[in-house]
């Protein structure tokens, strides 16, 4: 492989059995800002546009978290302001942990689920956690629909995501149901004695058929939508294994030994091979494929109530099978 930025190198591992581990990692929300569309209660806007309870609302308004037209926040605002149609509202959001979600009905499937954890297949498309752009839908908001009694964790009712998948990705999540599995979980995922492997499909053949990717993780100093390999970044490490090279394509099986945002898709772009549909880091668009080719295929851990080692597979959707089968036939 090349020369990279930041360090990044490609290291032969000499036949020696992958381990694929993951942790979790994502920005913290900036501001939420909308326009309200018509004339209503500041509390009923703001929990309509979140996704969160018009209590949490009311608890967001009362902090000072909120600004009106630039009203700013130092004038005291009631949840029962009536807003009009247009005014633009500023919410300074806490982290997700803290929200008290509405729940809904979100489609996804349960693998395997117990009274301490859940373990389901994450579709492609579906954001985790309520953010910006994305305040209601989420697998989130499906957990408590679906589980109404998850937590509380941290005094508050909500499910314990103990790892995160990009929107764009499909594939097995661990969801912890009780605070005591929470950190269990939490534990082993920083031990690294959770086992998590992705498949991939990417651009440009391997020369060596497996190896460690590594570089310094980071925002993009020109992209804030993006991650890169910058100095001053993260240090990050992507294990991979080639199953099969394809003239201008390679299909591989990737592990994470650090939990980086967008981390193999970053350390894969930087080496040459961009994931399939990848267009934010540099692949070409393919006509009816619109999605990323990152799917978290296997899960295996010891489960931290009975001691019990448990492992999951989860085939590829159809639409990564379809992909596939069009480049090999």
């Amino acid at each position: 492989m090349s020369s990279m930025r930041g360090s990044f190198k490609g290291i032969e591992k000499n036949g020696r059995e992958l381990d694929f581990f993951a942790d979790a990692g994502e920005p913290v929300s900036p501001p939420e800002r909308f326009t309200a569309e018509t004339t209503e209660r500041l509390d009923i806007s703001i929990s309509r546009q979140l996704g969160v309870t018009r209590a949490f609302a009311r608890k967001l308004i009362e902090e000072g978290r909120v600004e009106i037209d630039g009203l700013g926040l130092s004038r005291r605002i009631k949840p029962s302001y009536k807003i009009a149609g247009g005014d633009s509202v500023v919410v300074s959001v806490p982290p997700p942990e803290t929200l008290e979600i509405e729940p809904e009905d979100v489609p996804f499937q349960v693998v395997y689920e117990d009274r301490h954890l859940l373990v389901v297949n994450k579709p492609a498309g579906l954001v985790v956690h309520p953010a910006p752009g994305h305040w209601r839908g989420t697998l989130v908001h499906g957990l408590l629909f679906r589980w109404p009694d998850l937590g509380p964790f941290n005094n508050v009712t909500r499910p314990g995501i103990v790892h995160r998948l990009d929107a764009t990705t499909s594939g097995l999540m661990l969801v912890a149901r009780e605070q005591k599995t929470m950190e269990s979980l939490q534990k082993a995922f920083k031990e690294r004695s959770v086992e998590k492997s992705y498949l991939a499909l990417v651009h440009n053949q391997f020369e060596r058929l497996r190896g460690t990717l590594e570089g310094p993780i980071g925002r993009h100093p020109q992209n804030r939508l993006k991650m890169a390999v910058v100095e001053g970044g993260r240090p990050s490490a992507t294990e991979y294994r080639v199953l099969w090279n394809r003239p201008g394509y390679a299909f591989a099986i990737c592990g994470l030994l650090t939990g980086r945002t967008h981390q193999i898709r970053v350390h894969m772009a930087t080496a040459g091979h961009p994931l399939v549909g990848d267009v934010l880091y540099g692949a070409k668009g393919l006509p009816n494929f619109a999605r990323v080719f990152l799917h978290s295929w296997r899960l295996a851990f010891t489960h931290p109530s009975t001691g019990q080692p448990l492992t999951f597979t989860c085939p590829l959707p159809g639409e990564l099978r379809e992909q596939l089968t069009a480049l090999i036939h």
